[in-house]
This record gives C-alpha cells, structure tokens and sequence, in this order.
C-alpha cells in the first residue's frame, strides 16, 4: 500500500487532478464572493447577525430617513425658506466672499496694498456684489433640488411611517402624526430625549449612525419620529431573513473552497517538480525557461486583463459566468506561478531572471577587464566607460557631471594624502598613519605604506630597548658584581695586616660568603646569556609532569617548612605528558620555586595548578607576596631582567627571564600576572604527541 501511494503521490495524473482542484476551488471563492457583494455588498457580518434589530439592513432602511428629516427640520425648513436664502448660513456666505476675494486682489484696480486688509475687503463685497449675488442664487438653487431631492426620498417610503417638525413645518406621511408607538418598531426624539422600541437596536454596532443625525437637533420644539408597520417589520424581516440564508450558504462556499483551495495548492507546491517526496532532483520542462521576472510580468499582466473585464460588468453577470470569465485567466496564471515556486525550489529565484543574467554578465565582464589590467587599463577603461555612462545617462547629465566630479576629487585627495605621507614618514615621522578610505588602488597604496611603516617603528622601538635593557643591564650586574668583590678586596687587605688567629678565620668566612655570592651572579648571568641566545642543548622526551613536580617539592621540602609554607597541587586524574627536556623544564620551575621562598608571605598557601588544554599543559603557580605588589606585570618583568629590585636579596634577580628563555627554548610560553598582592606565574609546554616544528 505505501509503495502504490509512493507510485501515484506525484505522478502526472495526481498532478493534473489537484491542478483542476485548484483552479476549482478558486474560482469557488470567487463566486461565493461575487454572491455576497450581489447580495450585501461584500458584507458577510449578515452571517452573524442574530436577529433584523442589531442588523445593518435595519441601519440602512432607518438611516437614509432619519438623515433627510434632520436636514428638513435643521437647514432647510421650506422651500420658501430656501428661495429667501434662509439655508445659506453666515459660514456659507463667508465661503463665497472668500472664494471670490483671491480674484478681487489679482484683477481689480480697486484693490490698494497699502490699505489694511479690512479696508480692502469691505471695497471688495461692494465691488463684486453682483458675483456675491450671483454665487449665492446659484447656492439657493443647489439647495432647492437637493430639497426636492429629500421630499422624493421620503415620498418614496410607503412602508415607513415618518414625523418631523421644527415647531412650525412639519414633513410626514402618517395623519396621526405622533402617534407611533403602538408600532412594533420605532425610534423617537423630542424634548432632547430619543425613544427608542424595540431596546434591542440600542445594541447594533451601528446605532451611531441614528443618534449622530439626531444630535443635530438643537432646537426644543424640534421633533424626528419614524415607525415600521407590522406589516412593513414582517416583511423587512423575512427578506432579511431569505438574505441571510444565501448569504450563510455563500460564506460556507467561502470557507469550503478557500480551504479547499490552500490544501490542494500547498500540496500542489510540494509535489510539483518531483516524482517523489525522497526525490532530490528537480525536473524543469520547457515553460520553466521562462525568466522569473518576465514570468511576474505576464502573471501581473493577466491579473490586469482580468480586473479589466470585470470592471465592464455588472455584478450579475458576473455572478452567472465568473467561472468562463476566471478559468482560462488562471490557468494561465497558475501555471506560471508554479513556475516561481518550482525556482525556488531550485535555489534560483533571483538568479533565472533577465534583469540578474544582465547585469551579472556586465559587471563580470567589467570587474574582469578591471582585474586582469594594470592601472593604465583600469584609466582607458575608466576614460571610455564614461562617454558611455554619459550617453545611457543623457537625461540626468548633470547629476552624472556631478559624480564624476565628485569621485575624480576624491581620487585625487587620496592622491595627495599618500604623498603627504610619504614626505612625513621620510622626514622620520614613523608614527604617521596615511587615513583613505575605501577600497581601491590608493587605498591598498596608503594599508601598504602604513603596514612598512608599522614595522619599522616597531624595530626601531625594539632596538631601543633592547639597548637600554642592555646598558641597565650591565649597569645592575657590574653594581650587583662590584659589591661582593669590594668587600673580597677590602677584607683580603685587612686580613694581609691582622696576625689575630680569630680575626682571621673571621676574616676568612666573609671572603668565602661573598665569593659564593659572586661566583652566584656571574653563573647566573652566564646562564641568562645562554638561555636568551639559544645556545643550550635541548633534549625532549616524554615527562610525567605531576612526578616532576612531587620529586622537586620533595627535594625543596625544608625549605617550604622553614617558611611555613602549604602548597596545594590541583591535577587531573589521569596522567600527563609533556614534551621537554626535564633538566631545563626543571630548572625553570626550580627558579619560579625560588622566587616563591624568597617573597611569598610566611604561613600562606602556594597553589599549583595542572591543566590539559588539549594540544599543551598549562602549569600555573599562585602565592601571596609579602610586599606590595604596586607595578604592572610587564614591568615586574622588566625589574627581574634588570635586577634593580632584587639587589637586597640573595639572588641575582634573573630568576625569571632564565625560566623564561628556558621554557621558550622547549617550544613552550610563559607569562605573568599580577593582581593586588596575588602573583601568578604560568607555563605552557606541549602535550606529549603534539606536533613540534
């Protein structure tokens, strides 16, 4: 059963069958639509109405009425009210005195500027009282056909029983005159108080449309009465109701097609272009060569054609042959639409349009003649390219004009920017940047010059430093060298002089301690020189990192109790392994060890952390310092290099460039950090097995 519903979900029939249920299902819709526009025009709200009262057929058969006694009553009276000018208001006649002054202040010689503007228009409505005239006969003219026009409409109504009054003219056709509410419907304003039966049409989302005309009634002795017989309400419900019925039954039509309608094209969409829902490949026949944008041209073209035809109808004809007018049109236009949605499928519904062929052929070939030329192709180009623009163009030439101005300025203030560069960067300004902006050729220039530029300031600083780490250098060891050698000199005089056999072995235990501290200072700064220069002979091989450093704390184990010191190794469960040599890699945290006895806080703890991060391990050991740690890291660095700080304690202060150097030697890094009193000092050295160059 799934294999045969495989077989025939896309198969040319399936295809067809749900095509024509498309096409059907459309034009469903559009003759529900056409039913309920004959009927209501276009208002389906009768589906929801629950009874005449709260309906807008109700609203329609009261408002026109109510409207035309309001405007009896309120404006015109009389038809001998209006041949006097009595429905002309003082608004109207300024209306018209206004509408003539304009033609008063261009054309009469009358008119002074030097008048005030009173002045002026007070000659003006006695200068043009015949127009004045004129415009208000013709006013009460218009005024008397459209009261004419009112007492048709109301002559017209024989199913309505009508009152209105303004206290002297009165307009019904009821000889009761206020007698209405005996009737099953009516609606009652007198006295400033409006009446209405049944309470229900107080409900009706368009009861506005009554008590907006009767809020015009601002008179006390004006009065608007209308009532429906019973059997005028009896009949008026019973069209509503027959109205309703077609009405409800076009709306499920409505509802029927237009579902029927997204399903069937949803499913159109899916299976259109495939023979199965597995199928990757998208099949395109001829009409699908068809460009995207011609496609949407033909399809708005056929919408036009149709809108236009049925625009010549009437909506009854319409109704009887919407479907001879809709199907040949959207056949048409579906297959076409199919055609869209087939290219998007296809990932090319900008790409398969004339306008993107166009335009990408020309700029290809633009952007390949640019790219494949030098500069001097790039300006024949450029020079023969404009005439053209400037042809294709002509009829915004000047804005045309304007850019090339515009953008040959620009060039050439990039231009000028490069040299003055040039010209500041030769006088030995390295730290000039040429700004341009963009992307082109002077841009490229000025990245290219900048990038030089960059490099030789940054070797020009190096080099400086270099030479004032030098000469700082020389000038700490030689002090910190010449200090023990001072006192070797002076205590080898006095011990030439003493013949105390005490003093002397006094004498002698001071030579040997500085001694030792200058044979100190020049193994270190021996080892400093062949840790920086990369002389020392580096042997890798695979290291426990963890056995390392136990065995080293091991070894220093006196040293941490002597200090009171607690370290706290943090590792992972499984084993690691470096690649290093193990006396150097030793000796650099042997030094980091050192630098820890010497200026951690007594009693404090020492953490060291090992981490796996995957192509190296990161070893990072944290202690308190007992000093205040005010400086950078950076230059905490730079002190160890010089020495400058450490020259109160045993070591050489070159404890920390040796690691350094040694572990850089190893393919690995090392860094510092410094957070108030916090000194953290890391190594990365690579895993075992990672790759080293």
């Amino acid at each position: 059963m799934d294999i045969r519903s495989r077989k025939y979900s896309h198969s040319l029939t399936t295809k067809i069958i749900v095509f024509t249920l498309v096409v059907l299902f459309f034009s469903g819709i559009l003759k529900s639509i056409a039913n309920i526009e004959a009927l209501t025009d276009d208002d389906f709200g009768i589906v929801f109405e629950d009874n005449y009262f709260l309906s807008k057929s109700y609203m329609q058969e009261v408002k026109p009425i109510i409207t035309s006694l309001t405007q009896l009553v309120v404006e015109y009276k009389s038809e001998e009210n209006i041949s006097k000018g009595g429905a002309i208001s003082t608004e109207d006649m300024r209306s018209i005195e206004e509408s003539l002054y304009p033609d008063f202040t261009e054309r009469s010689k009358i008119y002074n500027p030097s008048l005030s503007e009173e002045e002026n228009f007070e000659n003006f409505k006695k200068a043009y009282t015949k127009e004045i005239n004129q415009a208000k006969n013709q006013m009460v003219t218009d005024d008397l056909k459209r009261y004419q026009g009112l007492m048709q409409i109301l002559g017209e109504k024989k199913d309505l029983l009508y009152y209105a009054t303004d206290g002297v003219n009165e307009f019904t056709n009821n000889t009761l005159k206020g007698q209405f509410k005996g009737n099953p419907s009516y609606v009652i304003y007198k006295n400033y108080k409006t009446e209405i039966y049944p309470a229900t049409i107080e409900k009706n989302k368009r009861f506005n449309w009554i008590t907006g005309n009767l809020h015009q009634l601002n008179e006390k002795n004006m009065e608007v009465s209308i009532a429906f017989t019973q059997d005028a309400l009896n009949q008026k419900i019973k069209e509503w109701k027959e109205d309703k019925s077609i009405a409800t039954k076009a709306f499920i039509l409505f509802i029927g097609c237009t579902v029927g309608f997204l399903s069937s094209f949803v499913y159109l969409a899916l299976i259109i272009g495939r023979k199965a829902f597995n199928d990757r490949e998208l099949h395109l026949n001829t009409i699908d060569k068809l460009f995207n944008d011609v496609n949407v041209v033909l399809i708005m073209a056929l919408i036009s054609s149709w809108v236009a035809l049925v625009d010549m109808l009437t909506i009854e004809v319409i109704n009887k042959l919407v479907f001879f007018l809709t199907i040949p049109f959207l056949i048409v236009a579906l297959v076409l639409i199919l055609s869209i949605i087939k290219q998007i499928k296809n990932g090319t519904l900008l790409k398969h349009t004339l306008i993107y062929l166009s335009l990408s052929k020309f700029f290809t070939f633009i952007k390949n003649v640019y790219n494949s030329g030098s500069t001097g192709v790039k300006t024949v180009l450029l020079v023969v390219g404009y005439p053209i623009l400037i042809a294709l163009t002509f009829f915004i030439f000047p804005i045309t004009i304007g850019f090339a101005a515009w953008f040959a300025y620009k060039q050439v203030k990039k231009f000028n920017a490069i040299k003055e560069g040039i010209e500041q960067i030769k006088a030995g300004d390295f730290n000039h940047h040429i700004e341009v902006d963009g992307k082109g050729e002077f841009a490229s220039l000025a990245n290219n010059i900048n990038t030089i530029t960059d490099g030789l300031k940054t070797a020009v600083n190096r080099e400086l430093k270099s030479e004032r780490m030098k000469t700082e250098l020389i000038t700490n060891v030689s002090h910190d060298i010449r200090t023990p050698l001072t006192s070797i000199i002076t205590y080898v005089d006095l011990l030439k002089k003493e013949k105390d056999p005490i003093k002397i072995q006094e004498y002698v235990g001071v030579l040997d301690q500085k001694s030792q501290r200058l044979k100190l200072l020049t193994d270190d700064l021996f080892e400093a020189a062949k840790a920086s220069s990369g002389t020392i002979p580096v042997h890798l091989e695979r290291i426990d990192i963890l056995s390392l450093l136990t065995q080293g704390l091991g070894e220093v184990n006196a040293k941490v109790e002597a200090l009171d010191l607690t370290f706290k190794i943090n590792h992972p469960k499984n084993k690691l392994f470096v690649t290093a040599d193990g006396k150097l890699l030793w000796r650099s945290i042997e030094n980091l060890l050192s630098n820890i006895f010497k200026y951690a806080l007594r009693g404090s703890r020492v953490y060291i952390d090992i981490e796996d991060m995957g192509n190296d391990i990161l070893l990072t050991f944290k202690n308190i310092s007992a000093y205040e740690l005010n400086i950078s890291a950076d230059e905490l660095m730079e002190r160890f290099k010089r020495g400058d700080e450490s020259r109160n304690s045993q070591g050489s202060g070159l404890g920390l460039s040796i690691a350094k150097s040694l572990i850089e030697i190893q393919k690995g890094q090392f860094s510092i950090q410094v957070d108030g009193d916090l000194f953290k000092a890391m190594i990365r050295i690579p895993k075992q097995n990672s790759l080293i160059s």
